[in-house]
């Protein structure tokens, strides 16, 4: 079987690859179950399969001189390790870090990610090298809480007596020296440097069950994810102290704002035409005249900042401004930025538990003028939550679909009818 980052052969049965670590799978983005590599259709649903470029993926394998990169680097380990093994015995032990490896590895390669070291109970792993990401930091915290997430919710990451994993985890961000290190028997990409020791030692101070991250992650990664400053930590070798976070919760899907509230922004020029068609677009909008607009250009050429003055300029005036996000690591989940628009329009947020959550969708859909006992069972549905939606096991796939649309529809035509809404799609390339 070969890889599909790399295009190393690895033998049959293995689930990730033995050169980069990269699962042996790829997932239908129109169903979002497994498809063998190589095959060209879904065996569930028949959708056709995109495998995505190889170039960033480590091409050819390719071994890389050492470069300049930066990147956010992630260590964890699983605490008293060897307390643990003592008490379950070698085999037990070793069967349960299989289980904790295997759901760790898939959070990081969700996020592109690279293992390039193991660690014994524990690895290392890259973020922005050697697949560059200019969200690196982002990335490897939300990889660090999917794999905390993860390894706490899962009944077979758990031993024969029910005993569960604890982890810390310590990430930082800055420059390292990346590259192939080794010999014509042995190679491995990694990365070197202050940013990676650092990393490490910030593991190491982590209390057992968190998450610790540097002062420099925490900045790139604020309005992401909730954190706790934890004060300043003496780190052996350092002559300065260093300022230590930990993350608590991951926050609700990250706003195009979120780039712009905490920088001092140059004056906007050279964008006076595109902003004066933005806003008489809107206004046709508000005349019952809807509007789709497309802002297209290379990376760096100023579409975020154009809509953030666009928001910006709207405080005055009567609309709702709505984001939906599309990122890479997310294509596995159907209908991911619909769902963002049903939690924005509801006003549900990650903490909501699942009664809450009903409660908010039948509400909202009341206030509108609608009946939520015929459209909540199917925005419910979309939301993955169960409860309220018993009626619709005897729907059809392609009922239940176009239920869904036409509950999404009327609840945002509805909605538009007490203000013109705005929607952001960002990122619809990805």
């Amino acid at each position: 079987m070969h890889c599909p980052r790399c295009h190393a052969e690895s033998r049959d049965g293995a689930k990730f690859c033995e050169d980069c670590g990269s699962r042996l799978a790829v997932r239908c983005s129109s169903c979002g179950s497994e498809v063998s590599v190589g095959k060209r259709f879904c065996g569930t649903c028949g959708h056709p399969i995109d495998h995505g470029p190889t170039e960033p993926r480590l091409a050819a394998r390719i071994a890389l001189d050492g470069e300049h990169k930066l990147v956010t680097v992630l260590f964890c380990d699983i605490v008293n390790s060897t307390g643990l093994a003592e008490r379950l015995g070698a085999e037990q032990m070793h069967t349960l870090l299989n289980r904790f490896f295997e759901r760790a590895l898939s959070e990081v390669h969700r996020y592109e990610g690279t293992i390039n070291q193991f660690l014994g109970d524990g690895f290392m792993a890259l973020f922005g090298a050697p697949v560059p990401h200019e969200d690196h930091a982002r990335r490897a915290v939300l990889a660090a809480f999917g794999i905390q997430q993860a390894i706490g919710e899962r009944a077979e990451v758990k031993a024969v007596n029910g005993e569960a994993l604890t982890l810390r985890m310590g990430l930082n961000t800055g420059p390292v020296v990346a590259g192939t290190i080794g010999d014509q028997l042995r190679t491995d990409y990694t990365a070197v440097g202050d940013t990676t020791n650092l990393a490490a030692r910030l593991q190491q101070l982590a209390e057992p069950g968190t998450i610790l991250v540097s002062d420099t992650t925490a900045r790139l990664v604020t309005g992401d994810v909730e954190m706790d400053a934890l004060g300043a930590f003496q780190i052996k070798g350092k002559t300065d102290s260093i300022q230590g976070y930990r993350v608590t919760a991951i926050r609700p899907r990250r706003s195009s704002r979120h780039g712009f509230e905490h920088r001092n922004l140059s004056a906007f020029v050279g964008r006076d035409r595109e902003l004066r068609t933005l806003h008489e677009l809107l206004g046709l909008a508000e005349g019952g005249q809807g509007q789709l607009v497309g802002i297209v250009g290379e990376a760096g050429v100023g579409k975020s900042r154009l809509v953030h003055e666009f928001r910006r300029s709207l405080t005055e005036r009567r609309a709702t401004f709505q984001e939906v996000h599309c990122f890479s690591y997310d294509r596995a989940v159907p209908y991911l930025p619909l769902i963002d628009l049903v939690r924005d329009g509801a006003q549900i947020t990650p903490r909501d538990s699942t009664d809450v959550a009903v409660t908010r969708v039948r509400r909202t859909l009341e206030e509108l003028g609608l009946e939520a006992d015929v459209h909540a069972p199917f925005l419910l549905r979309l939301l993955g939550i169960d409860e309220g939606t018993e009626r619709l096991a005897a729907l059809t796939p392609d009922r239940i679909k176009s239920g869904i649309f036409e509950a999404l529809c009327q609840m945002t035509l509805m909605s538009s009818k007490k203000r013109p809404i705005v929607i952001l799609a960002e990122d619809l390339h990805t």
